[in-house]
């Protein structure tokens, strides 16, 4: 549940990028945040975890108006892909009010967006949380690898594996070029806001 901030009368919710690692979650937040610069308040944080290339999670607040007398700030997080970072994987996800899933298009990380969608599940339940009750958007990333005769997953099967029980919005993407990734953030972030609106009633 968003936090409530009565004296800057402040409400702060959180979005997080999960997915399997390498898959685009950083670069989703890097393009978010060089696109959207007008509409951040501060810098985006990244933190590189010790003999991993990617990076542990980017934090990027956002303004968008106010809901009840309180200004929307958001917080979009990414969380490290690799196994041996569940345990932060877990933390970055305390307090989470909606999630965009960044799946790999790439034929050889099939399984890796399953284990990590599975993963997801888990590490919600133990904070009491159904995936299928969050307000959650997948973004199938890489699209634009096709062009370059690279072998993908394609999009009717990534759904079935993904997106055949949850009946999430989904977008195709390229988090490197643009396309998608706007599309994917305005989704989740009207869903996000839309559930915090009706927790509040």
């Amino acid at each position: 549940m968003a936090n409530l901030n009565f004296k800057t009368r402040e409400m702060e919710c959180k979005i997080v990028f999960y997915g399997p690692g390498r898959g685009g979650k950083t670069t989703n937040l890097r393009y978010i945040f060089k696109t959207y610069k007008k509409q951040t308040t501060g810098e985006m944080i990244s933190i590189n975890t010790k003999g991993d290339s990617t990076l542990f999670f980017d934090f990027l607040p956002m303004d968008l108006g106010k809901m009840r007398g309180y200004d929307i700030r958001v917080k979009l997080y990414t969380v490290p892909g690799q196994v041996r970072y569940n345990s932060t994987r877990k933390l970055v996800l305390k307090g989470v009010d909606g999630l965009v899933f960044v799946a790999d298009s790439l034929l050889l990380r099939r399984e890796h967006n399953i284990l990590s969608l599975n993963d997801l599940q888990d590490n919600l339940s133990e904070y009491d949380l159904s995936i299928s009750e969050m307000p959650l958007v997948l973004q199938y990333n890489k699209r634009d690898l096709a062009e370059e005769g690279i072998r993908l997953l394609p999009v009717e099967v990534m759904e079935n594996d993904l997106n055949n029980q949850l009946r999430a919005p989904s977008f195709s993407a390229s988090a490197s070029n643009g396309p998608g990734v706007g599309e994917t953030l305005k989704q989740c972030l009207q869903m996000t806001l839309k559930s915090l609106q009706d927790k509040l009633k």
